[in-house]
């Protein structure tokens, strides 16, 4: 039985705003922060800076991380969703693995390689993306998130202009008054 393989965005003002971008892959969600959110234009690629792995339950977390702890301050749940895994079978060409299993075994060796593609089906990100690690330029951990060309794409896409939570409809900022941590 195949089951659908988890994906979220949490935007976060920790140190600096940023977007942690997260997919499930064999109980925990590898994790990319992405400073100026992602996008749904093919024309522009997004720094994402590989961080440590989160444990799956994450996912659901919106509240406020307290003072004096790692990534103190609001976390909004900008969007989430399933993906699926993609091949590319020719330039340009891209195949979904439909099985999650295989699916999950393509993106980890992916992620060991600095490559992998997937089908996003979320509120607010849609279509065929891929995350590709640097070469030649950048720290060891930036990656570039890029939107593949699919009836999805929007030209000039800023994730900024979409600020609220795919769940509580809040604003990051009506997330850190409350009192919900």
């Amino acid at each position: 039985m195949t089951k659908n393989l988890a994906f979220v965005v949490q935007k976060h003002d920790a140190t600096s705003l940023h977007f942690d971008f997260r997919l499930e892959i064999n109980g925990v969600m590898p994790s990319w922060a992405i400073p100026k959110g992602p996008t749904l234009d093919p024309k522009l690629k997004r720094l994402a800076m590989k961080t440590t792995d989160h444990d799956l339950e994450y996912r659901h977390f919106e509240g406020t991380i307290e003072e004096g702890r790692y990534g103190a301050g609001p976390v909004m749940i900008w969007d989430e969703g399933w993906y699926q895994a993609e091949k590319e079978i020719g330039k340009g060409e891209r195949e979904i693995i439909t099985d999650s299993k295989e699916g999950e075994k393509a993106m980890e060796e992916g992620v060991k390689k600095g490559e992998v593609k997937f089908l996003l089906h979320g509120k607010k990100l849609k279509g065929s993306f891929a995350l590709v690690k640097t070469k030649n330029f950048g720290p060891k951990n930036a990656w570039l998130l890029i939107k593949h060309q699919d009836k999805y794409c929007q030209p000039n896409f800023d994730a900024n202009n979409y600020d609220f939570s795919a769940i509580s409809k809040k604003s990051l900022e009506q997330i850190s008054s409350s009192k919900n941590s």
